[in-house]
């Protein structure tokens, strides 16, 4: 099928805007035909790419905050000595995307409205979010609490899901490790001024949570109201019958080895993380002797070397895999970096130690995350027709490991003590074991170097 002229992009007075309605455009056009090619797209335009680096930094400063720092508070406040609780939160809180991803990403697949298929799901996605953090803010019990949360991962999950699948839609190949490796640096730096926000909230419950949702909000309406996006009603798709809606959660690994293999090295990676910040904060105010609640100024603090770290893994190892065309080698340095961070930290009985541990831990962090997202584009299955089922697939790599990751570190912190004394070590060790397997899993990829 003959795809829409493509303006010239390379020219720097080019309208900032054709790009990016052309990519989107060529996806829908290459809809209606699955044997089309789906990589033969052409550049967006930095305007997308910064909208998009704006929109997924908002997220999470509204989304990740609250995992970092504001859930770790509130907790402390309604259920004091009661650290565990915060795994259940998260851990129900995480249930939501497994159960729902395939499902609205299909949705969003299919979704056919003036306003093309990703930006009417971000709108929905961002009400439902707002309204979380009023549920948390405002919550009188920890129950409700886990309430509030579970509304988080549906709203601003959705978000951040259809932020992606435009990714999906629009990028080219040779613009995928670049736009991840930003992305990716803003995702990871996004919590850190979350924290740094936050430390001024401690004591206002309602401002600790939107003042970093506040940033959320701004930016993805930016993305929605400035990033064009094609009319959807034209789509002919077939009817949607509850058993094949079903048959969307499920796919043949046999069938997509290297998307298959990409998705058992996310999960390990994010299994890693999620046993390694659950209890941050704990885990700080153990080793330095002090109050859950002052070590949020440490956090913060800490949090400005690892924007640098961050910086250099995200930003560095997503430009390099594109110059060199090879993703694999960087994403196994970062799960290595990674890990002898988490072991530094582990070991660690003073605040110099846990620097250091940290700055790894964040380049690593950065490095694995940026360039494992532009190898998922890369091996993503059906790109044309069925890009948000298969990201919502690919979502439950992270979904799951965040839900029974909490509840597992809460058990593994009761491993070998007694009283109110928690395994800290032994949590971080076996967490840097498990984000070893992650980088190793991704070298079984074989259609990309």
């Amino acid at each position: 099928m003959t795809q829409p002229p493509v303006p010239p992009t390379s020219r720097p007075d080019a309208d900032v805007d054709a790009p990016v309605a052309t990519a989107a455009e060529a996806a829908l056009v290459e809809a209606a035909s699955p044997s089309a090619p789906v990589d033969d797209l052409p550049p967006v335009s930095k305007r997308y790419i910064w909208l998009q680096v704006l929109g997924q930094f908002g997220v999470f400063m509204a989304f990740i905050t609250p995992i970092a720092i504001s859930l770790a508070l509130r907790i402390d406040a309604l259920a004091p000595g009661h650290a565990e609780y915060l795994g259940y939160v998260t851990g129900a809180g995480a249930l939501v995307p497994l159960l729902t991803g395939p499902f609205l990403g299909v949705l969003s697949d299919r979704m056919r409205t003036r306003w093309g298929r990703r930006r009417p799901m971000m709108v929905a996605g961002l009400v439902i979010g707002v309204i979380a953090l009023f549920v948390m803010a405002t919550a009188p019990n920890v129950l409700l609490l886990g309430v509030g949360w579970v509304l988080a991962q549906l709203g601003w999950g959705q978000v951040l899901g259809n932020l992606q699948i435009s990714t999906a839609d629009c990028l080219p190949e040779q613009q995928r490790g670049k736009v991840a490796g930003l992305t990716s640096f803003a995702t990871q730096v996004a919590p850190v001024f979350g924290v740094i926000l936050a430390q001024f909230f401690t004591t206002n419950s309602l401002l600790l949570f939107f003042v970093p949702g506040l940033v959320g909000i701004v930016f993805t309406l930016l993305f929605v109201f400035l990033i064009h996006e094609p009319d959807s009603r034209g789509m002919v798709l077939e009817p949607l019958t509850l058993p094949k809606l079903l048959s969307k959660y499920v796919y043949r690994p046999a069938d997509y080895p290297d998307f298959s293999w990409n998705w058992l090295g996310r999960f390990f990676f994010y299994l890693g993380i999620t046993l390694n910040t659950t209890f941050t904060a704990f885990f700080f105010a153990d080793r330095l002797g002090l109050e859950v609640a002052a070590v949020a100024g440490i956090i913060a603090m800490l949090g400005l070397g690892g924007v640098i770290a961050t910086t250099i893994g995200a930003i560095g190892g997503g430009f390099l895999s594109d110059k060199f065309k090879r993703r694999r080698a960087f994403v196994m340095f970062g799960s290595v970096l990674m890990a002898a961070g988490m072991v530094t930290m582990a070991l660690s009985a003073s605040l110099p130690a846990l620097i250091t541990g940290s700055l790894l831990g964040s380049m690593g962090l950065g490095m694995f995350a940026a360039v494992d997202q532009a190898l998922l584009l890369d091996v993503l299955p059906e790109k044309a027709t069925d890009a948000g089922r298969f990201m919502g697939i690919t979502g439950f790599a992270t979904s799951i490991p965040q839900s029974v990751g909490p509840l597992i570190a809460s058990g593994i912190l009761l491993v070998g003590v007694t009283g109110a004394e928690r395994n800290y070590s032994l949590l971080y060790l076996i967490a840097a074991g498990i984000i070893l397997l992650g980088g190793l899993a991704i070298l079984r990829i074989r259609s990309v170097r």
